[in-house]
């Protein structure tokens, strides 16, 4: 038995020049972390007594003889790419719901890809893990996918990813003192809207819009500069930080007309009047979570307005994905031998 744990992620800053129809042009940056709530794949050598050769588990269970009959897009994938020739069994498990603007698809082919790797007896390095996911969600399953979900879920951590033209990825850690990111953990709180979207088809009215909304992502990518200005000096108040999450989001929102929507509006909007600072609506938009801003002694107050939704209190995980349990039996060994 193999299992990966492999985190979500918020993004702050920059979303939008993280897809490379836009960095391979004008080069893009963003700022945000993994969060301490993760994804679990589970995998393990099925034994030839079955009549299917593979077994899946998510959403749906999935039991097939080839890999080209696998439905899910990444199990497919990734099993062929990986020449994987063995009959396998996959669980996935996680923390938050799936389409809901954490990267929860790029954290599960990272994830996958990461048991994948130590069923191979290799352990695979946190660049390899991003580069090949990036490639296999764009260019295998051709997805409309940007390129900071899979480096959050590889890597971990708090940072600023700056995409060059080249195509060459820079992962940079924010250098925080750790009173300040305890305060600015503070700070955010998460909100499930209980609508759920498809990220795919969103971005790829983005990606249609690109050359229409040039100004707005150009500004998005300068409020990374100001964003990681902010958090690197302690004099700074952490309130603008919010206010700036704001700005991005009435920005963001002009990207697409299916951003968000009346819904919406109305709960961010209640969120403001209670105390709130900002926010933004997490992932390609549509549904999911809304990320709030809120000083600590306006939180009551937002929960209390919002208290229809889930809240989620999180902190920034710093290790990535990571093999949480590696118990090869002699029947795995004997089949990859």
């Amino acid at each position: 038995m193999i299992i990966s744990r492999t985190p979500f992620r918020v993004s702050l800053f920059g979303g939008g020049t993280d897809l490379p129809q836009w960095y391979n042009r004008h080069g893009g940056a963003v700022i945000g972390g993994a969060i301490d709530k993760y994804c679990y794949i589970s995998l393990r050598t099925l034994p030839p007594f079955f009549a299917h050769k593979h077994r899946i588990v998510y959403s749906n269970i999935e039991q097939v003889r080839e890999i080209e009959e696998i439905k899910h897009p990444s199990v497919r994938a990734c099993l062929s790419e990986m020449g994987i020739e063995s009959g396998l069994e996959i669980h996935h498990d996680g923390d938050l719901p799936a389409r809901s603007g954490l990267g929860s698809s790029s954290s599960f082919t990272v994830g996958l890809l990461n048991a994948l790797h130590a069923y191979r007896g290799h352990m695979a390095s946190k660049q390899e893990l991003a580069e090949e996911a990036i490639r296999i969600e764009q260019d295998v399953i051709g997805e409309n996918v940007g390129s900071q979900d899979q480096i959050w879920a590889a890597y971990g951590g708090l940072n600023r990813i700056d995409f060059q033209p080249d195509g060459a990825i820079d992962v940079t850690p924010l250098i925080i003192d750790r009173d300040r990111r305890d305060a600015l953990q503070s700070h955010f709180v998460l909100y499930f809207t209980g609508l759920s979207r498809f990220a795919s088809t969103i971005e790829g009215e983005k990606i249609a819009n690109l050359d229409k909304r040039e100004a707005q992502l150009h500004a998005m990518r300068s409020m990374v500069d100001e964003a990681a200005a902010m958090l690197s000096n302690p004099q700074r108040d952490l309130r603008d930080l919010g206010r700036l999450l704001h700005d991005g989001w009435m920005l963001k929102r002009e990207l697409s007309a299916n951003v968000s929507n009346t819904a919406i509006d109305e709960l961010y909007q209640a969120a403001l009047s209670a105390g709130a600072l900002g926010g933004k609506l997490l992932g390609a938009g549509g549904g999911g979570f809304l990320l709030l801003f809120i000083p600590p002694e306006r939180q009551a107050a937002v929960r209390e307005r919002l208290k229809d939704l889930t809240a989620v209190a999180f902190r920034f995980d710093s290790g990535g994905s990571k093999i949480v349990v590696y118990e090869p039996t002699d029947f795995e060994r004997r089949r990859r031998a």
